[in-house]
């Protein structure tokens, strides 16, 4: 499986990618899914893929042939149209192998982010279905998945803004985006790819790929783990009483600990211990 994922702020992009692939539970392997397309001081694109290994690599190999001559993405006038451009590379991958794929029961599976800028736009990120169709964010949304998108999502939510969230933090944010993911789920694993654009530097100058063992990722691991332990012991507490008579709704209070003097005592449950009061 894979995981993949773009944000886009008034402050440019963050694009982040994991490297592992893997065909059946003994078939695992390591593959860069993160790709770029730069003319210096004109535009700049980042391209991130998931799905069927074999067909983003041809959709990517045909988008290279094509800028390398001057053509598709190397031409393109707008980010839309550089986005058109992807699409219909997918559907050109799609139109020859999706029938001998359909005939052994696989379906033709390739999903990419598209992200970067042309001169005299701000940058802009894309998603581009298996139909070659591409979707934009918003400033509502301003961040897209592709691949295992679930474990990594919820905390993109709560703090992704698109116009205050700095390109530092929405670093913070990828990773441990990321780092959730690889928790969660062992088909997404290192190396971890990471790009950050600044908006209108028009060149690949902030890239870093972290290692199983970086010290750095187990740091913001680490550090993370901590932090949300900590947030999550000074939220209000949960007080249960099941005093007789007590009606359900009022069961379980949340007592904010600055009155707590008042609140009622917690009594334990039937048939638990419990323990001594220690000075």
């Amino acid at each position: 499986m894979t995981y993949c994922l773009g944000i886009v702020t008034k402050y440019g992009l963050v694009m982040a990618s994991d490297s592992r692939t893997n065909a059946g539970y003994d078939q695992v392997n390591t593959v860069k899914k993160m790709h770029t397309f730069v003319t210096p001081g004109e535009r700049v694109f980042i391209i991130l893929a998931s799905g069927s290994l074999s067909c983003t690599q041809s959709v990517v190999t045909l988008l290279r042939r094509d800028f390398d001559k001057g053509e598709g993405l190397a031409k393109a006038a707008t980010m839309y149209d550089a986005a058109r451009a992807v699409g219909d590379k997918v559907r050109a991958v799609r139109e020859v192998d999706k029938a001998a794929l359909e005939q052994d029961d696989y379906k033709f599976n390739v999903h990419i982010l598209l992200g970067g800028q042309i001169k005299g736009e701000p940058p802009q990120l894309f998603m581009l279905y298996p139909q070659g169709n591409p979707l934009q964010t918003s400033e509502e949304s301003p961040y897209l998945q592709i691949g295992e998108t679930k474990y990594g999502r919820p905390i993109l939510d709560r703090g992704i803004r698109f116009d205050k969230t700095t390109l530092e933090e929405a670093a913070k944010y990828a990773l441990l985006s990321m780092d959730s993911t690889m928790k969660s789920n062992v088909t997404v694993g290192p190396p971890v790819d990471l790009l950050a654009y600044p908006a209108d530097e028009l060149d690949v100058t902030r890239h870093r790929r972290f290692m199983p063992d970086d010290p750095d990722l187990a740091k913001i691991r680490n550090r993370w783990e901590q932090a949300l332990r900590q947030a999550v012991a000074r939220l209000p507490d949960l007080r249960f009483n099941n005093r007789p008579g007590v009606r359900e709704e009022e069961s379980i209070q949340l007592v904010d600990r600055n009155s707590a003097e008042g609140a009622p005592e917690l009594q334990p449950q039937a048939g638990v211990r419990t323990p001594p009061q220690t000075s």
